[in-house]
């Protein structure tokens, strides 16, 4: 039995006009239903062989959509989509990509290794791609920001061309203390928008530009070389447009550091200087004396695949056609066969872990009574691994309206390194839900810290960073590292072993070893915070300066 009087206290403070009689009273069954043995049994179904790694348009959907619509059904959640079902379909094209790159320097032709030197695909779904003796420009960044008087293109013309990118957001100097970074270019150390590897293929597609190839580092992008191959090299899905995406940058790619340094090197170009002149305002896109072949075959098919909503309707009578969502993301990387040992990319903590998070908080909050003021949804979407599609998909489709949604507090993995004394903020202070989890986790006896890996762009590779595009507030969080009555550096030496060895691996699998007492800390004050967004008096904001706040003050002005 968990131990709930302070953590109830926020919620007593701020329900009392709500509630009748006892509010612990009320509470303590909903939060009991949140458990270590929960959590696990949702995860060791979701992450077993049998699920063959949760892959979109697999057997994997197909036993994903079932468990987790039959849990919504038995916890007695109605159907989340108006039409009566718990699913919501989205439309989308698998394509696996067998590609081809040829560098001509001087003359000589070298032909990549792939995926171990290079992965390349497309967006436009066609099923033949060819780019023949196309010019290479080193473009820096790849960025053009305004707002700090930035653009690494100038005026220099690359339609038509191949452009050599460097991965995350150019890391600046104090000029008044250059061991530090500016905090008032690109946010310091913190990634923005400007350093992920969805932008950079943006404004590549913007430029005219007919190939974009992203230099891979794992300090700045924050995984290793590994996990973009088996992110790439895999059948990958888009999003099936009407038009076909024909307006994407033909060619998408990465390619290894020692493969790019070596392509430098043999241009007369050296990358280390080429990577300092490149954080600089100053900086000009460099021509290279060398020229590059891509042809890539895709196999593509249609998919139809689907996000699983349940709803827990509100009880006020007005209040309850408005919207407090959880999301958690139910794909994984699916089954490669080509490997050797293990082919299965279980996806435990990535994330069955979430998953069996919102399941548990719709059996929670299925337990109160009375219900809070507004309807909750419970969200698993699909193709995330595929570049949050699925999410993408809803805030752009969205089942009810975005000007009544409230907030979305996301789940993408949870701390299965027991107790900590911590809770990670990903979402960067911008809204006012960040507040309430820090008032919450104090309840708790915690520290809210801000993300300590801003440069690895957490806010922007999860499902929330849809919601927020659309002017939504958001949430997400990372569990603590400081782990109780463990050594100071356990929980930073686990995360970074996960993200080393597990993240989109096949190792990653239930560990015996588990302690998810951790999580469930976590998942108690995400419960809590969706709480008192349900029964607020006013709708969460973004704070003065968060990009999304316009969006999102034109959506309630309408």
């Amino acid at each position: 039995m968990k131990a709930t009087c302070c953590f109830l206290a926020i919620i007593f403070a701020t329900t009392m006009p709500i509630l009748a009689g006892n509010p612990e009273d009320r509470l303590k069954p909903a939060l009991d239903v949140i458990t270590p043995d929960g959590l696990l049994a949702h995860i060791k179904v979701l992450s077993s062989d049998e699920f063959e790694g949760r892959a979109p348009g697999t057997k994997g959907e197909e036993l994903s959509l079932k468990y987790i619509s039959d849990q919504f059904r038995s916890i007695g959640l109605k159907p989340g989509n108006p039409d009566g079902s718990f699913t919501q379909e989205v439309p989308l094209a698998g394509i696996k990509s067998d590609p081809r790159m040829i560098f001509v320097v001087n003359g000589q032709s070298t032909e990549l290794k792939y995926p171990d030197d290079f992965v390349a695909s497309s967006a436009r779904l066609q099923p033949e791609i060819k780019i023949n003796n196309s010019d290479i420009v080193f473009v820096g960044y790849g960025i053009v920001a305004p707002e700090y008087g930035w653009d690494d293109y100038k005026d220099v013309d690359v339609r038509g061309k191949t452009i050599l990118i460097l991965i995350n957001d150019p890391l600046i100097p104090d000029p008044k203390d250059p061991s530090r970074l500016d905090e008032k270019m690109f946010k310091g150390k913190a990634m923005t928008y400007y350093g992920r590897w969805t932008y950079k293929y943006e404004i590549a597609s913007q430029k005219g530009a007919a190939a974009a190839v992203i230099i891979h580092e794992t300090e700045p992008a924050a995984y290793p070389y590994s996990v973009v191959k088996t992110s790439w090299a895999k059948e990958n899905y888009e999003l099936d447009a009407p038009d076909k995406n024909k307006n994407a940058v033909q060619v998408r790619s990465w390619i290894a550091l020692d493969v790019a340094k070596k392509l430098l090197t043999d241009c007369g170009q050296d990358f280390d200087s080429l990577k300092k002149a490149a954080i600089t305002k100053e900086f000009r896109p460099v021509p290279l004396s060398a020229k590059v072949s891509v042809a890539i075959k895709q196999q593509l098919r249609s998919v139809k695949s689907h996000n699983v909503i349940g709803k827990f309707e509100g009880s006020d009578p007005k209040l309850k056609a408005e919207y407090v969502i959880y999301t958690a993301h139910w794909d994984h990387l699916g089954r490669h066969p080509e490997l050797q040992g293990d082919q299965i990319f279980n996806g435990a903590v990535d994330n069955a872990s979430g998953d069996a998070a919102v399941i548990q908080l719709a059996a929670a909050f299925s337990k109160l009574n009375p219900p809070p003021k507004r309807s909750i949804l419970f969200m698993c979407t699909t193709a995330e691994e595929a570049n949050l599609l699925g999410a993408q998909f809803y805030a752009t489709h969205p089942l009810y309206p975005l000007e009544k949604t409230l907030a979305d507090i996301n789940i993408d993995g949870v701390n299965p390194w027991g107790k900590a004394r911590d809770i990670e903020d990903l979402t960067d202070g911008n809204s006012t839900l960040d507040d309430l989890l820090g008032q919450a986790a104090t309840q708790q006896g915690r520290v809210m810290k801000p993300n300590s890996q801003p440069e690895k762009g957490g806010f922007y590779r999860v499902d929330s960073f849809e919601f927020a595009k659309a002017g939504v507030p958001c949430l997400g969080t990372a569990g603590g590292i400081d782990i109780i009555s463990k050594p100071s550096e356990y929980g930073k030496q686990k995360r970074d072993e996960y993200i080393a060895k597990h993240y989109h691996q096949p190792s990653d699998e239930v560990d015996p070893t588990w302690d998810l007492s951790g999580a469930v800390q976590d998942v108690d004050l995400l419960f809590e915070v969706g709480y008192q967004v349900a029964n607020a008096d006013k709708f969460p904001e973004w704070k003065p300066g968060a990009e999304f706040k316009p969006k999102r003050d034109a959506m309630i002005k309408k």
